[in-house]
This record gives structure tokens, sequence and C-alpha cells, in this order.
């Protein structure tokens, strides 16, 4: 069974979906760590509610971005972590750092990429004015929001609509589809092929 580690920097809504998907075993792996960069974030929490190893670590904390990847690469080792997910983490990962991982680095953006990268993509979603939004599930290369997109789920934005009821509708959507993507690759059946990635029936 392979492990996996969830990077997290907020409330960890997301992180919640995939502990519950790992517990109800629609996510055939293990979740080995979920790793932090914030001291007071309520993830950590969740994470230990669950019986899930933490690890903390802070950038400010390190005298260059390059120390503070390497710990984190030797801690994911020294736990035999095989694939990471990033479930709301607010740093943005190094090329050094995604070679290291490469296609074994799984995101969720609240847009319809390539719309709308960035940190604040239901923000910006809603002040656009899209008639269309949605989410993105997409493999982590080395720049912002870019890699091959694994899954997306659109919905049509109501006139009526409020910055709270998107991020409600798109938050909804994010546990939904996450936990199935990161299902599909702990089963095998994600086949990436340049920008392209292919669903299979059955595991590689």
């Amino acid at each position: 069974m392979l492990k996996f580690a969830v990077f997290v920097s907020g409330n960890g809504t997301n992180l919640q979906a995939i502990i519950d998907a790992v517990k109800s075993g629609e996510i055939q792996a293990e979740l080995a760590l979920v790793l932090c960069d914030r001291r007071k974030a309520l993830a950590l929490k969740k994470a230990e509610q669950a019986g899930i190893k933490t690890l903390c670590l802070v950038r400010k904390d390190y005298a260059t971005p390059q120390s503070y990847e390497r710990d984190i690469v030797i801690s994911l080792k020294e736990f035999g972590i095989d694939f990471i997910v990033l479930a709301g983490y607010m740093k943005v990962l190094s090329a050094f750092f995604i070679k290291t991982y490469p296609n074994k680095i799984l995101n969720v953006h609240p847009s319809l990429l390539p719309s709308f990268k960035g940190a604040r993509g239901i923000k910006d979603t809603f002040t656009y004015g899209t008639k269309v939004a949605g989410v993105t599930i997409h493999f982590v290369d080395d720049k912002m929001d870019h890699g091959p997109i694994i899954a997306q789920e659109a919905f049509k934005v109501s006139e009526k609509e409020t910055l709270e009821s998107l991020e409600k509708r798109i938050h909804a959507i994010e546990h939904k589809i996450f936990p199935k993507t990161i299902a599909l690759y702990a089963q095998g059946r994600l086949k990436v092929s340049g920008r392209k990635v292919k669903i299979l029936d059955k595991p590689q």
C-alpha cells in the first residue's frame, strides 16, 4: 500500500475530506503524515485528532528556502512517503523539490485552470463575473498552477451568487472530487503523457 503526505497551511477542510475517504476505504493508501507550515493551523489539530502523525516546519525558522525544503525531503523519506497531496498549502515549491517527486504531487485549485491562477482563485473568479466556475485537480510542475490537469468539475454561476455562496459551492466540489482523484492515483490508474492525463480502467 502506498504512503502519502498531505501538506496544509490553514483550516484543513480538504484534509478532513481526505481523512474521511481513507477511513472509509475510498482511498486505498496510508495517510502517513500531515505537514504544515503554520503552528496554529486548525489542520494540525484535525490530523492529531485522527491519530495521524504531524510535522510543523516553518519557513522563517530556516536561513534559506533550500534548507527548509531539504528538511522536508529528509522527513518525507524517513516516513517512506510515495506521493504528496497539497490541500491548501500556501508555499510555492521549488523546481528542485518537484523534480524529487515528478508527477507525484497532486494539488487542488479553486478555479477552472488555466483561468485565475494563484492564491485568490475564488475571489478572482467572482470579481471577473464569469458565468461558469469550478475546481481543478492537477499534477504540480515547476510553474504555478500549471501542471497536467487530472480532473475538473464546473457549474453555472447564478446571477444571485455572492462571494460566500460561491466559496461554499467550490469547497463542496473540492471535498468530493479531490479524494476521488487521490484514490485513482493510489490505484495506479493515472497515466501522464505530456499535458494529457488519462484515467485507466486498470492499474498501469
